[in-house]
């Protein structure tokens, strides 16, 4: 699974392996190269120079990644000043207790605990850097908070089973903007980045590390795009990624054209890295030749996130030697809430069987509807829940990509019949199995019986006002697309952040950080934990020690004038 052609992004081939650091003519030098200008690779970037070290940022494209795309939620708590402004009440205990449940042992306590207690001053940092946070609180739960609203509970605390375990706390940290407020972190984080002296390189992309007899890692080989080729370059991928909503197909035929483009006109560079090389290329949701390998059922879901998340650095990392872990591991987004009473209804597979407590954060809910019931699941509600929803789409204030495909699934797509009988025979699944959950769902919600799934009480309905409706929400659903991200990345020591090899050993010279890593959010996912672990393992992997002013490795351009690397 290394070298994957131009359909799927950038070739990645074996390292190149040197008898000696100087038997090639470098044309840049610095402390410590960095693959990736997301979220990840910013704070790795900010990280170093704060260190003292020299470093060099190099994005395929111009930078922003899928974090620039992304809702630009920050999962923190244990005390933040935003939570304090609330009138919240959380410790990193609690934190910890909760994210136990969600992480699984997918990195240690030790780790965990490390994440959870220094929590609040990851925010604090973020904030000297420029990125805005705000307390004010949405009124009721929800998938995105509406424009105004900046703290919110953004995963499972409030759901019985997980807050039985852990006092429930608001801990999404919406980055202070309009609109996905993505874009808002990373014009911050752009900032800082270029404010700390990094050097940054867009439209350069990495073929292949190099490294010295004894393996360490000591700088990369780097294609480079320019002149007509880099507006060309430019525009395909600008394009793609607007077009990739409304026409994929269309943005993977751009796609193919940008990738040959890399193949047969990027001059190669070769930078030199004397600390150290840091992967946060991203994962791999846009590779299909790698989703098809770990993943395949998730090859029918809606791609979540951006051209550059290809694999590069996973791919980078495999060649020298690194181990994977949960590369099978995709978070599927099903969320049902907004609009609100579409949680108090119950979601049933084909059998006509409930699958999952219906108010579980939406990634547990696609999670067990991929994972347990084969991407199939149908929405059944009555007229009066039908009735609130379209109340709530057209009155409640709600983003489109929340109203929109509900209105069009219940005004269009919906298939109705007078009963639950009539209706299991229109959609094809058993008669009996739809009544029996019907009937045990509504004595649960009239307070007869304990739910089967543990709903909040508050969060029941019965479902016995005639019509019913049942809506399709399958995976692959074309109004109602099901996104999906990769988790899985490079095994790390989670103390540095250094990859590791498969007996356990290190790498030298070689970090990875973000997506391209195995990390706090590579088990199950929350809205913002992703983007916390971004901050979290690319700030771990761009520390270094501090260093003297002659320690530093001063920048070197060779021919600099004549290829323009240095670009931003």
């Amino acid at each position: 699974m290394v070298n994957s052609r131009v359909a799927d992004g950038m070739t990645i081939d074996a390292p190149l392996r040197l008898d000696h650091a100087d038997s090639i003519a470098w044309d840049a030098a610095c402390d410590v190269l960095v693959l990736g200008f997301g979220a990840a690779g910013a704070c790795a970037a900010i990280e170093a120079a704060s260190h003292g070290a020299s470093v060099i940022l190099c994005d395929r494209f111009q930078g922003g990644g899928a974090s620039a795309k992304s809702g630009g939620v920050v999962y923190a708590g244990g005390g933040t000043k935003q939570q304090q402004l609330a009138g919240v009440n959380d410790t990193p205990q609690a934190m910890y207790d909760y994210l136990r449940q969600e992480t699984g042992d997918v990195v240690s306590t030790e780790t965990l605990r490390s994440f959870c207690e220094n929590s609040a001053a990851m925010i604090d940092w973020l904030s000297r850097h420029g990125v805005e946070f705000d307390s004010a609180m949405p009124p009721v739960k929800t998938s995105y908070p509406a424009d105004g609203y900046y703290l919110y509970y953004s995963g499972n605390e409030a759901v019985p089973r997980y807050a039985r375990l852990a006092a429930p706390a608001p801990r999404g940290h919406r980055t202070k903007g309009s609109g996905m407020s993505g874009a808002a972190l990373m014009s911050a984080l752009r900032h800082a980045v270029l404010s700390a002296g990094v050097q940054v390189w867009t439209q350069s992309c990495a073929r292949r590390l190099v490294v010295d007899v004894g393996g360490k890692v000591i700088g990369v080989e780097v294609g480079k795009i320019k002149g007509i080729f880099a507006a060309l370059h430019r525009l395909g991928a600008g394009l793609a990624e607007r077009l990739h909503n409304a026409a994929p197909g269309a943005a993977d035929l751009l796609r193919r054209g940008v990738a040959a483009l890399e193949s047969r006109h990027a001059m190669p560079a070769y930078v030199r890295a004397n600390k150290r090389v840091v992967l946060a290329t991203g994962g791999f949701i846009f590779n299909r030749a790698m989703l098809a390998h770990h993943a395949p059922r998730y090859l029918r879901a809606w791609r979540l996130g951006t051209t550059g998340c290809d694999g590069s650095g996973i791919r980078l990392g495999q060649a020298a030697g690194g181990d994977c872990a949960q590369m099978h591991n995709v978070s599927a987004w099903r969320f049902i809430n907004p609009p609100l009473p579409w949680a108090r209804s119950i979601v049933v597979n084909a059998a006509g069987q409930r699958i999952c407590n219906e108010e579980v954060y939406g990634a547990l809910l696609g999670h067990v509807m991929c994972e347990k019931a084969d991407g199939r699941a149908w929405l059944i509600l009555d007229a009066r829940l039908r009735q609130e929803a379209l109340s709530q789409c057209f009155k409640g204030g709600l983003w489109f990509f929340q109203s929109g495909p509900a209105l069009m699934l219940m005004l269009f797509g919906a298939i109705k019949a007078r009963d639950a009988d009539t209706l299991a025979q229109r959609i094809g699944m058993p008669a009996q199995g739809l009544r029996a959950t019907l009937d045990a769902y509504n004595a649960a919600a009239r307070g007869e019986i304990g739910d089967a799934f543990d709903k909040s009480p508050a969060m029941m309905a019965e479902i016995n006002h005639g019509p019913l409706y049942a809506i399709d929400i399958s995976m692959d659903s074309k109004i109602f697309p099901c996104p999906v991200i990769t988790l899985g990345g490079l095994r790390v020591d989670e103390k540095t952040g250094a990859v590791l090899q498969a007996d356990g050993s290190g790498i030298a010279g070689l970090y990875a950080a973000g997506r391209a890593a195995l990390g706090v959010a590579s088990n199950h996912y929350v809205s913002g934990l992703s983007l916390a672990d971004c901050v979290w393992s690319g700030r771990r992997a761009g520390r270094l020690m501090e260093m003297s002013s002659t320690e530093s490795t001063p920048y070197i351009n060779n021919h600099l004038q004549e290829k323009t690397y240095g670009t931003s």
